[in-house]
């Protein structure tokens, strides 16, 4: 699909101003659920994806959680440091490079991730109640397509992160 920002088929503004508006929206949409839940007081919203990304892929080495976290390695190991003081991820040498370390979340580390996961989930139902499946799905693929984007213009994106069929 070419982007040129061509008005749409009703005339209305162009595609690109309306999505680099609603960008901006959505932005602050995100900053005001932000400040007025509480799941942040459990994790912050760094050590919740570090978390979450461990729970999904298992296991990593620093360069790896980096790459799937979309960081430099000196910030995903800062954040590493501080769950590691938290007791929320334990690291360990990797068994063919003592160099290495290995972060594995505790299972206090994937109990606090899914008391925040459930609590984000059920805020969004509560957000999205009315939407029926599709329009689910399509929100869904939709924000995928968009973080790939930004994820394959901007960083090393994960070779493993499934594009969703539209």
């Amino acid at each position: 699909m070419a982007v040129d920002g061509a008005h749409g088929a009703e005339g209305g503004a162009p595609a690109l101003d309306v999505i680099e508006r609603q960008t901006a929206v959505l932005v602050r949409n995100f900053e005001l659920l932000h400040r007025r839940s509480d799941a942040h007081e459990q994790l912050d919203r760094a050590e919740y994806l570090l978390l979450r990304v461990l729970a999904e892929h298992g296991p990593q080495d620093i360069n790896s959680l980096a790459a799937l976290l979309g960081l430099d390695p000196s910030t995903a190991g800062r954040q590493v440091s501080a769950l590691t003081r938290q007791e929320l991820v334990e690291r360990t040498p990797a068994a063919t490079d003592r160099r290495r370390c290995i972060v594995t979340p505790t299972s206090e580390g994937l109990r606090l991730m899914e008391a925040v996961r459930a609590a984000r989930s059920e805020r969004l139902a509560g957000l999205l109640d009315g939407w029926d499946e599709e329009e689910l799905r399509l929100l869904g693929a939709m924000f995928t397509k968009y973080n790939r984007a930004v994820a394959e213009h901007f960083l090393t994106p994960p070779a493993d992160l499934p594009v969703p069929a539209l």
